[in-house]
């Protein structure tokens, strides 16, 4: 299964600094919102949201409103307790009436800002369950000054331990080798069920020699009745039906304001998708949202993403809203009108190549809301459908969401990163001069292109990789932007001005998957999540394998460790060559191969490095993980009711936004 909703290249440069862009001048727009544990939070812009019609408008509106009442879905999906805890935690931090200034309660209120944050429990990233700072006798204490119609109806000895226990339910996706895998993550997509007993009920359902398969589990949580493995689907009538039936109304409000019969067809089918729970359905709604490329207004709706399943099958909730940003998408228009070229030019075996790339669609957008598991850390990149026979068949739609690059660059000044991490002045300057352009194009290529690339051999499973879909399909995906960044076509497309702008993505790429993402992992862990893996995978093979020619160098001076590479076209080849490797094994679906790729290159970490990244980025006061606020729509009406207008507004903060959404959207029973 494809794995397309990504940040390619490095998730909104680590060089951030919380600090910076702290003073503004009047009337400056504030993108830094709030800062806490290792979260910084911003703000996006919606620019040109006026210059729609009032049609477009009512239809952004009606999509943002969809959107939101899906929130609750994504955190029961991220573990069954995280409504509850929420719920009580919110109750508490509402009535509280004690000292602000108190230990307890600043911590308190740190782990609840974390919580919103993951949309559960567990790090959005690292996946581990947080571990409150606050004690078990503070929160009791608070609990019991509450109502008893404000409590949840959950025990609250089992939310206690669930919170407070480092031992129950630790991990929300576990990726370690060896274990079961189902039995060890927290997740809530599976129920009384091991990972035996998965695979062999799906194994026992797919027929390789079918060209159109379903994505198998997609929709459903998996449990046991009789004895018997079980799927329970999430439609209207199923799970989570009360949260879908509210998505459900406001898309058909929607519906009434497409732009055109495409747009609405793809609507409509979306709905049948969640009234049936019908994966054919799903397949049919896909299809009609790839072949609708007129529209300006576009969405992203439904059970995605399958990151959060340990076994890369069941997909989270999520819902992005979109407009086209049509002068920034002549960028990503070329890129895919040359999808051909590119297919055809690949170092790849001409076996695992398209002989026709079809419907290849790219293009810039400006988000206008992000929701469920895109909220409030979002991509900066979508490729879908996931689909591998829909992709070959009917093609794909890539786009980049450069408002939220542009947020993230706007706040991004000033953090010392560079001084720090890079290794002389010329790099640096070289970092200056082309790393946003070519940032943005590493995200296009990967999208737009990468994703899109290579084919199954017939027969090959999907899913054949497992555990292992995720980190290779990312993999194959970054290798391909970074293969073609180097390439002297994009200099004739006039995408880039220099033969050299290429190494500055090369260098930030190798950089940070060698060193300077290991901030984000606590001491002693392993890499386990699927992005991390990818580029750590992509950084320490070529390291290795350039080895005796020193294509790439650690360098020690002054006791602190910098990345130099030598040889930059040397290394455009060793991406060429791991290119072709890793797309051999997703077309041959070679589970043990791919197994040993990433577990030899993407997830050991190398302690000494680590410590030293992590004392190194102290004095930065740089946040690893960057998330944001969703601006505000409201509808104007005049005297009569009528709707005359949708204004949007970005005064709402961090806290105020998540207290609002609790109230306004939730919809599942507790």
């Amino acid at each position: 299964m494809q794995k397309s909703l990504t940040c390619a290249g490095l998730t909104a440069l680590l060089a951030m600094s919380i600090s910076s862009c702290t003073t503004k001048e009047p009337g400056q727009f504030d993108y830094i919102v709030d800062n806490f544990a290792d979260i910084q939070v911003l703000r996006y812009k919606v620019p040109e949201f006026d210059s729609l019609s009032l049609q477009q408008k009512q239809l952004v509106y009606h999509l943002t409103e969809a959107a939101l009442s899906g929130r609750d879905i994504l955190w029961d999906q991220n573990g069954k307790y995280n409504l509850a805890i929420r719920d009580l935690l919110e109750q508490v931090y509402k009535n509280y009436d004690g000292a602000k200034d108190n230990a307890d309660y600043l911590a308190f209120e740190t782990y609840l800002k974390q919580i919103w944050f993951a949309n559960g429990i567990h790090h959005h990233y690292s996946m581990d369950k947080f571990q409150p700072k606050f004690s078990r006798e503070f929160l009791e204490t608070e609990v019991a000054k509450l109502p008893k119609e404000n409590l949840p109806k959950t025990d609250l000895l089992v939310l206690y331990d669930v919170i407070f226990n480092p031992e129950t339910m630790p991990k929300k996706v576990n990726q370690s080798e060896g274990q079961d895998l189902i039995l060890t993550s927290a997740s809530n997509i599976y129920e009384g069920v091991t990972q035996p007993e998965v695979e062999a009920y799906y194994a026992s359902m797919k027929d390789t020699t079918v060209t159109n398969p379903v994505s198998y589990g997609l929709n459903t949580k998996k449990i046991k009745v009789d004895g018997k493995v079980v799927e329970q689907p999430y439609k209207i009538g199923g799970l989570y039906t009360e949260a879908i039936e509210r998505i459900v109304s406001h898309l058909k409000a929607a519906s009434e304001f497409a732009e055109n019969s495409e747009q609405k067809a793809h609507i409509e089918k979306l709905i049948e998708y969640y009234t049936t729970g019908s994966l054919k359905n799903f397949d049919e709604y896909s299809i009609l949202w790839v072949k609708d490329t007129d529209s300006q207004v576009d969405f992203i709706n439904g059970f995605i993403e399958s990151y959060d399943d340990p076994l890369g099958m069941t997909g989270s909730w999520e819902s992005i809203v979109n407009f086209k940003n049509r002068p920034a998408s002549r960028r990503t228009e070329t890129i895919s009108a040359e999808a051909q070229w590119f297919e055809n030019n690949s170092p790849v075996d001409s076996r695992f190549k398209k002989e026709t790339v079809k419907g290849v669609t790219a293009k810039v957008i400006t988000a206008a809301i992000l929701a469920g598991d895109a909220y409030p850390a979002t991509p900066i990149g979508i490729n879908l459908p996931n689909a591998n026979w829909i992709r070959a068949t009917h093609g794909s739609k890539s786009v980049t969401l450069e408002n939220i690059t542009q947020a993230y660059d706007e706040a991004s000044h000033g953090s010392g990163f560079n001084e720090e991490f890079v290794i002389d002045k010329e790099t640096s300057d070289l970092l200056d001069k082309y790393l946003f352009i070519t940032d943005n194009l590493h995200t296009d290529l990967h999208e737009c292109l990468g994703h899109g690339s290579g084919k199954l051999l017939p027969g090959v499973d999907p899913d054949a990789l497992k555990a292992y879909g995720s980190t290779l399909e990312e993999a194959r995906a970054d290798l391909f932007a970074l293969y073609y960044l180097a390439d002297p076509k994009l200099i004739e497309l006039g995408l880039l001005d220099s033969p050299d702008a290429y190494k500055a993505e090369y260098y930030k790429y190798i950089l940070n998957g060698l060193m300077t993402q290991l901030m984000r992992i606590e001491p002693g862990k392993d890499v386990e999540e699927a992005h991390m893996r990818n580029r750590k995978l992509i950084a320490e093979w070529c390291f290795q394998k350039g080895g005796d020619e020193k294509v790439i160098e650690l360098v020690k001076r002054d006791g602190k460790t910098y990345v130099r590479i030598n040889d930059y076209p040397r290394l455009r080849e060793l991406f060429g060559e791991l290119l072709a490797e890793v797309q051999r094994i997703k077309s041959e679906g070679d589970y043990e191969a791919g197994r040993k790729l990433v577990e030899t290159y993407g997830v050991r970490v190398d302690p000494e490095v680590h410590a030293e990244v992590l004392k190194r980025y102290e004095h930065l006061n740089i946040a690893p993980y960057k998330g944001f606020v969703n601006p505000v729509y409201e509808l104007v009406k005049d005297s009569d009711g009528n709707v005359t207008d949708v204004t949007v507004r970005y005064d709402e903060d961090y806290v105020p936004q998540m207290l609002r959404y609790s109230k306004d959207y939730s919809s599942l029973p507790r």
